[in-house]
């Protein structure tokens, strides 16, 4: 399995000379499987010049899954070229909204109106599959499985799993640790902290041994602690799991927007020597990074 980091941002792009290094791209990871089927995390911006370097491969046919539908994971999509040449077949995987009922297809539905884009969906030329999808839901794409898994953030966000000729990766989209709303002397306490034992077991069970791990890591320890449900990982947390879980490599994404890559590394750094992370080799995602295990 073989993956390319084009977008490694959080929140909002952040081009400049101070972002230059790891890259200034919102979230997008192109996943190669063995068999070279092409598998798409998430639409920010990175998705644009991912797809520039897709135009000498088409005709081809990708899938895409979308962690959640906030704009920095999926701002990219109208700009993903394949999808506007004919004989092209892009499927679109994601969650639906539980709220209004809608499945997957309302990211393009919205974002290609004329209030916020110049063409239509209408006007697309590919061949365009829309699948909204379960917790647990088992998708084959080619060689690969994919397993899609319901993790904390404010809206529906699924972490997906991909298991491809024995070897195996996981990315969290956006990611909090689950935390109890209730003080230790409420009534409820007891209960709602078994709840979450039972909910993190299920995600862990998931994730168990699983060879490549790609977490949201947005912020410090005290970052985090003024920024709760936010719905944001952090160095910690990820590191913490990625050790609970066994993984042999952990990649630290979604930087948040304000670092320089110059404070990025400085913060690692401190994460790192605070949360020793054993056998688990933890690395900074960046754009232009490739790994193939």
């Amino acid at each position: 399995m073989k993956i390319r980091f084009w977008g490694v941002r959080g929140s909002i792009p952040t081009p400049g000379p101070n972002t230059v290094r790891y890259g200034g791209n919102t979230t997008c990871i192109e996943v190669r499987t063995e068999s070279g089927a092409l598998i798409i995390l998430d639409a920010g911006t990175g998705i644009h010049p991912l797809a520039c370097h897709l135009l000498d491969e088409m005709p081809l046919s990708a899938a895409i899954f979308i962690s959640h539908t906030h704009w920095d994971h999926i701002q990219g999509l109208p700009f993903f070229l394949p999808l506007f040449v004919p004989g092209n077949h892009v499927a679109i995987h994601g969650p639906c909204d539980p709220i209004s009922g809608q499945g997957i297809d309302q990211i393009m539905n919205v974002q290609m109106q004329y209030s916020f884009f110049p063409v239509r969906e209408a006007e697309l030329c590919a061949d365009i599959d829309y699948l909204s999808l379960s917790p647990g839901e088992t998708i084959y794409i080619a060689d690969a499985t994919i397993t899609p898994v319901l993790l904390n953030h404010p809206v529906i966000n699924y972490g997906y799993r991909i298991d491809s000729g024995g070897k195996s990766l996981f990315f969290t989209g956006d990611n909090e640790p689950h935390a109890n709303i209730y003080k230790p002397e409420d009534a409820n306490y007891s209960d709602f902290a078994a709840l979450i034992d039972e909910k993190e077991a299920g995600i862990e069970a998931v994730l168990a041994g699983v060879d490549v791990m790609i977490a949201d890591c947005a912020y410090t320890k005290s970052e985090y602690a003024v920024k709760p449900g936010w719905g944001h990982g952090s160095f910690a947390s990820s590191i913490a799991l990625a050790k609970h879980i066994k993984a042999k490599t952990l990649f630290c994404t979604h930087h948040e927007p304000t670092r320089s890559d110059d404070a990025l590394e400085a913060v690692f750094t401190e994460a790192l020597a605070a949360n020793p992370p054993g056998d688990c080799i933890v690395q900074l995602a960046r754009e232009g990074l490739e790994y193939e295990w």
